[in-house]
């Protein structure tokens, strides 16, 4: 096993990395990638970079596994309450009034880990809207593991602590030692795995969660997937990012919006 990762072999991996999935580990990171390449070569039993690096060069599933094992996959349920406070309080009223012909909702949660944020953002549509309204969720994320996890839907009672009393007793069903997401929630997601440097299965979203993301890229890719976002939102789309990221000082067409007590954007002045 090697001892420390040399700068040659940093700069390697680094830029494997960063050209799979925009994710760009700087020197101060190096450590952190250091950490991942013991792991994987440890659980295959190889003892060389080199023989790593060829692999990963040949087999485009280890290439993911490797690219999974370098994700930050940080959540919980309703984390940061002003923007789910926001959306219920500001965005979903507005949509409402402004698609209520069409009565259909299109939301992506890119990014979506092991699911807690796009079930946090379904009960709060679902107990918004009437049984008329059609709603429909993508949730996606670039590593198996999460999405496997997510899709089952079962989370531990610490991990449920968050969700609050109205939604945890109408859409999760207790079990002796956590919780499962009901199926009236389930049904409303499409769980997808997508690298968020590619188009989306679907388009005409009307809102879009990606919290936490970007801050892992470097400039030149956060404006592309903020371009991307932006071309696959409906007219007076809302955009969500984390409380850590901005799109100050970059050449984007959303316009910066001060909702309640949360930052978003929009595609177009959706408020009256």
């Amino acid at each position: 096993m090697f001892d420390k990762l040399k700068d040659h072999e940093f700069k390697i991996f680094r830029d494997i990395i960063y050209n799979e999935s925009w994710i760009n580990f700087t020197p101060t990171n190096k450590p952190i990638l250091e950490i991942r390449l013991k792991e994987r070569l440890k659980k295959l039993n190889i003892e060389k970079l080199e023989i790593y690096h060829k692999l990963i060069l040949n087999d485009k599933d280890e290439l993911k596994n490797l690219i999974d094992s370098v994700t930050t996959n940080l959540t919980n349920f309703f984390r940061y309450k002003v923007h789910f406070e926001t959306l219920e309080n500001h965005v979903l009223p507005d949509l409402k009034e402004k698609k209520n012909k069409t009565k259909f909702i299109r939301i992506w949660s890119a990014g979506c880990s092991t699911g807690e944020e796009a079930y946090s953002i379904a009960m709060v549509v679902k107990d918004f809207f009437d049984s008329s309204w059609k709603i429909e969720i993508l949730a996606s994320d670039i590593s198996f593991n999460v999405l496997i996890k997510a899709k089952e839907g079962f989370y531990s009672k610490e991990k449920t602590e968050e969700i609050p009393k109205k939604y945890l007793e109408k859409y999760m069903i207790q079990i002796s030692n956590g919780y499962y997401v009901k199926d009236s929630i389930k049904e409303l997601i499409q769980f997808d795995y997508h690298n968020i440097m590619n188009e989306p299965t679907k388009k005409e979203f009307d809102i879009i969660f990606c919290r936490n993301v970007i801050i892992y890229f470097d400039a030149q890719a956060q404006q592309e997937v903020v371009d991307l976002f932006y071309n696959t939102m409906n007219k007076f789309g809302y955009f969500f990012i984390g409380h850590s990221e901005s799109l100050f000082g970059m050449k984007t067409k959303f316009i910066f919006k001060k909702l309640g007590n949360a930052c978003i954007y929009i595609k177009n002045e959706g408020l009256t």
